[in-house]
């Protein structure tokens, strides 16, 4: 198909457009792939290229908030099916280390081939010649290879948002080839940690019989981070800290705050923090009458019976501490399944003493980078799985096995004791290296990488973005 001569030059393309609707009017959506990329993609003159958010409804391109926005149709029963089914309920687990057991179902990979194809097809006709295409996350893994199919003038990135497997579970995929051919169509794939990196090289040597060293894609770690700017703006603000110290006197003022915030999934290790709450309370080291866990569980999935498994399992654990070391009066566990504003977020990041971040495998938990960076200067505690993403940068953290129940409380128990200059010096040393490698370097980091053309009579897009002094080469680790 020939490029469209009046085509964008720059595209992002993620599952979800960067903005919500409400009523008859488009709003920014919030999270951190919005605030790293809507600015470039504006900057461009550029197209998001994603699904609206409703299903069984056509929506023409439109724009909305400076972006021409390319909305992609679904019918609720290929969402029900590419979505919830072959993304969620295959990749999602499949991906992270088989917590649940994927389903292998075919008429689900259909599906989800199909509604890639209409991905792509979208991208070849938006695309202005020498246009660069930038791809986000598992959800549309055959879009790259379907692209390049048709367009040899553009540049493709991909990148990877959650772990990938190694070959001992990629194996169990029966459509795993498709998927790595769907990936190498792209000129850049990035991935969250260089374990990443590895993985994809043996499966492509293994499964495709490709030496990882002859490939001309590069491939590389680029761990993603968050909007410094905007959280210590909002740690700053009166508003914020006024609702801080409500939340904390609310919840009794207690002695220890510990805090845990994440979606409702299983990969979070919210049971095994719980338990190993419970346990300290029945060994005494940690006083009911002045030790607090809030624990946050945002709505997520519902509609998939692990999920629905996962709250029941927590909800009973949350009530049974309550019923042994609560009183009527007082729980010592405080639940809270829904969302919160991004204000109320890092008021409660200043609530609280220590954050708890169990996962059992995690692409990166920005939820750990966030903390740190709203706490600069206040002190606290991060008791960090060492299977998140973020283990690797954040290594001032209190680094724990979430497996290992006894190893998880002694953790908990030396946050729950950190204090003073010790506190204060982690917390700072941890602010800093996220200062350094915030999101806006992390999306400067691949499209630099990715504005290296391997054909020179290719154009080369000068990507806007925000002014820098960081040198990229400290922060980027590439495997060509």
């Amino acid at each position: 198909m020939p490029p469209n001569r009046d085509g964008q030059s720059f595209i992002v393309m993620a599952n979800r457009l960067p903005v919500d609707r409400y009523k008859d009017s488009w709003k920014t959506a919030p999270g951190g792939l919005v605030s790293a990329l809507a600015p470039i993609v504006k900057a461009e003159s550029g197209a998001w290229i994603g699904w609206p958010g409703t299903c069984d409804e056509t929506i023409e391109p439109f724009a909305a908030d400076g972006m021409h926005l390319v909305p992609i149709p679904l019918s609720c029963a290929e969402h029900r099916q590419y979505y919830e089914g072959f993304s969620n309920a295959v990749l999602w687990p499949l991906y992270h280390d088989l917590i649940v057991a994927p389903q292998y179902r075919r008429d689900w990979w259909r599906t989800y081939e199909a509604v890639n194809a209409r991905f792509a097809q979208a991208a070849i006709e938006t695309a202005a010649y020498g246009a660069t295409i930038w791809i986000h996350d598992y959800r549309l893994q055959l879009v790259p290879r379907m692209i390049r199919s048709q367009r040899r003038d553009v540049r493709i990135g991909f990148f990877n948002h959650i772990p990938f497997p190694p070959v001992e579970l990629l194996a169990q995929l029966p459509w795993r080839e498709a998927v790595l051919n769907g990936l190498l169509g792209a000129d850049v794939i990035g991935f969250q940690r260089k374990s990443d990196v590895t993985n994809f090289r043996n499966a492509s040597q293994r499964f495709l019989g490709i030496d990882p060293d002859r490939v001309s894609n590069v491939l590389g770690a680029y761990p993603i981070s968050v909007d410094v700017d905007a959280i210590r703006e909002a740690a700053g603000s009166a508003a914020v800290a006024r609702l801080s110290r409500q939340f904390r006197h609310d919840l009794g003022s207690p002695d220890v705050l510990m805090l845990g915030i994440d979606r409702l999934d299983y990969t979070k290790g919210i049971p095994h923090r719980l338990r190993a709450f419970e346990e300290l309370l029945e060994d005494g080291f940690l006083d009911p009458e002045t030790s607090m866990f809030t624990q946050v569980a945002v709505p997520s999935r519902e509609g998939i019976g692990a999920y629905q498994d996962l709250r029941d399992e927590v909800e009973g654990l949350v009530g049974r501490i309550n019923g042994r070391f609560g009183t009527l009066e007082r729980g010592v566990v405080q639940y809270s399944h829904q969302s919160y504003s991004f204000e109320a977020t890092i008021a409660l990041y200043l609530a609280a003493d220590v954050l708890l971040v169990t996962s059992l495998r995690d692409g990166m938990n920005l939820v750990a980078k966030e903390f740190v960076t709203a706490r600069k200067g206040r002190g606290g505690a991060l008791v960090l799985s060492e299977f998140a993403g973020a283990a690797d940068e954040l290594d001032r953290a209190i680094i724990v096995n979430p497996h290992d129940i006894s190893g998880l409380k002694n953790g908990i128990r030396q946050a729950a004791r950190l204090n003073g200059d010790d506190a204060h010096e982690q917390i700072a040393a941890m602010a800093a290296t996220v200062e350094v490698n915030d999101v806006h370097q992390w999306a400067q980091s691949f499209l630099n990488d990715l504005q290296n053309p391997v054909n020179a009579g290719l154009p080369r897009l000068k990507i806007s973005t925000r002014n820098t002094t960081t040198n990229l080469q400290e922060v980027k680790h590439v495997v060509s």
